[in-house]
């Protein structure tokens, strides 16, 4: 927890693994016994953020629903997933603007993300067969239009803010965006 606090509040760059240690009471040397280096640990900090997310996301139980209730329960999870955890917006814009220098590195992610377009495309391919769904759509642009509703208004909250003199982290407007961004994905689903 204390290496996620530094990297998202201050970046790969500007975290310090004596601070890490510190809040966590580990030994400085143990860090870098265990994790070999500061890059180790920013890529395992990474992995274990994106992990959290993929290991919910795969506990959302659509077998039994219809598809488009089943995707919209992803969608739903998704939406909360990064409305309650900020520092795993922060490392991802950083990682972006890094270029995902660090997270090309990590032996567990892209693994972990096929996991959750085969959930998406078993979806899809139920929907599609059922006629309830668009027959063009496709899994990885989809998953994309979902983290896009869920996470752009949270990572540019503050400059959204300023621009437009109405703050997006309120609650109020939280939800009202919510349901507008549910409303959105519902008729983009749907089949005609």
């Amino acid at each position: 927890m204390a290496a996620i606090h530094e990297f998202s509040a201050k970046g790969f760059n500007g975290a310090r693994i004596d601070i890490i240690a510190k809040r966590s009471k580990a030994n400085t040397r143990m860090i870098y016994h265990y994790f070999g280096g500061k890059e180790q640990l920013y890529i395992s900090t990474l992995e274990h953020v994106l992990g959290e997310l993929r290991v919910e996301e795969l506990k959302q139980d659509v077998e039994g629903v219809e598809p488009l209730e089943g995707l919209m329960q992803l969608f739903d999870f998704i939406q909360t997933h990064f409305a309650t955890h900020p520092d795993l917006i922060c490392l991802m814009s950083a990682e972006n603007i890094l270029k995902a220098r660090y997270l090309k590195k990590s032996k567990t992610t892209h693994e972990r993300a096929s996991s959750v377009l085969k959930l998406i495309g078993e979806l899809l391919d139920r929907g599609i067969r059922a006629g309830v769904l668009r027959a063009d759509l496709k899994p990885l642009p989809l998953y994309v239009a979902m983290v896009s509703l869920s996470y752009f208004h949270l990572s540019n909250a503050y400059t959204l803010s300023t621009l437009f003199q109405k703050d997006i982290l309120s609650s109020q407007w939280r939800a009202k965006y919510g349901k507008q961004a549910r409303d959105m994905l519902i008729l983009y689903l749907q089949a005609e």
